[in-house]
């Protein structure tokens, strides 16, 4: 193990201040001066900040050519309040660390404290701090940053921490791991009344009791088909919040998930008609916009193969799982860049899932994660 004892408690420390400071996507700046404040003294042999917003990317370079080999992590927090009494629970009110962000950082820490101690023999590693994974942005973002060519690589790999699966057990298989999806926000648009006379009004009521049960009835089936579909209504209001207003405009949120990206056109298309049939039945105006924008996350088969065997050399237990998964990860971008594949690390089959408010990532996982990933580097760069 190319880790110490002190390097772990140096470690854990380093996590629980992250957790204790989460920021939500797009206003990773602390979380990443964090990153950059650790990382300083390993010496990395390039160092980019502001990477896509707040992105870091720590290089480790030999002086032989060789593939580029990048490993991510993700910077940002949720919008959710935590509900903890650990330590190291959140300061920040209606913000947390409950995806493990924060414990996926930290592995990148450990490989770059390796990498630091036992240089590669050819090629070189990027380590990146990715911003706003949770909305869907941050991916393209770091991609589309002229500066990403300068890092861009042979093979990108990712982990995610996931409870419900067997503590330290993985999950790994090629093709598609996460769904498509997509965020699908529809503005009804009538007119008020007094709400003693609401028949001098166009009230978007009745189209939107209509349009929620009608988008839900658009899902299909379960992964691994490949033709599932799902439709979730996350949010919807009515009007203004006051008893002498007849409503004029609604809003309803609807998330759009398919196994493939092929295939989102398609329930696109489809959720569109609905809307505009409900709102033409009405007599409403209607808008339509699209966010938190996901491909679909297909691991290469090249890219599992060095997974595979770095697994196998740590002794860690691994098969399909339950994949492919319906979450949603913006890392499905890599793919058009290099063969890439993510692997999921069972953080227990009772822990809190991911997203809930007692969620919180088991620092033992740290010493998993990075051994893989390390064996991923030595296999490939000596």
């Amino acid at each position: 193990m190319f880790l110490t004892n002190r390097d772990m408690v140096e470690l854990q420390a380093f996590r629980h201040d992250l957790h204790r400071h989460p920021e939500v996507s797009g206003e990773e700046r602390e979380t990443a001066r964090r990153v950059v404040e650790a990382l300083r003294p390993l010496a990395p042999s390039k160092l980019l900040t502001e990477l896509g917003g707040h992105g870091v990317a720590a290089v480790f370079e030999s002086q032989e050519p060789g593939p580029t080999l990048l490993f991510r992590a993700e910077l940002d927090a949720l919008p959710i309040e935590e509900k903890s009494q650990a330590d190291h629970r959140s300061t920040v009110a209606g913000k947390g660390h409950l995806c493990g962000h924060d414990g996926h950082s930290t592995i990148l820490l450990a490989l770059a404290t390796g990498l630091s101690r036992q240089p590669i023999a050819r090629g070189r590693v990027v380590l990146l701090w990715q911003p706003a994974e949770e909305d869907g942005s941050g991916a393209a973002a770091v991609l589309a940053d002229p500066r990403f060519a300068e890092i861009r690589p042979d093979f990108a790999y990712s982990l995610h921490n996931m409870p419900g699966l067997a503590f330290g057990t993985v999950a790994l298989k090629s093709g598609p791991v996460n769904c498509a999806s997509r965020g699908m926000k529809i503005r009804l648009s009538g007119k008020t009344a007094h709400a003693s006379q609401p028949e001098t009004g166009l009230s978007p009521m009745a189209a939107m009791s209509r349009l929620m049960p009608a988008l839900t009835a658009l899902s299909n089936g379960a992964p691994p088909a490949t033709d599932f579909t799902l439709a979730t209504v996350t949010h919807a209001s009515l009007g203004e919040q006051a008893f002498g207003i007849a409503p004029g405009d609604a809003e309803i949120w609807v998330t759009l998930r398919t196994l493939i990206d092929d295939r989102m056109a398609e329930l696109c298309e489809k959720a569109e008609q609905l809307v505009v049939e409900a709102a033409q039945e009405a007599g409403l105006d209607h808008a339509i916009s699209y966010h938190d924008i996901f491909f679909h996350c297909e691991n290469a088969p090249e890219a599992v193969a060095h997974l595979e065997e770095a697994l196998t050399s740590e002794g860690v237990r691994f098969d399909e799982g339950t994949l492919p998964m319906r979450a949603s990860e913006d890392f499905g971008r890599q793919r058009a860049i290099c063969p890439s594949a993510m692997f999921f690390l069972g953080a227990g089959e009772k822990h809190p899932a991911l997203h809930n408010p007692d969620y919180d990532y088991p620092d033992d996982l740290t010493t998993i994660g990075a051994r893989v990933f390390m064996a991923v580097i030595r296999k490939g760069l000596g």
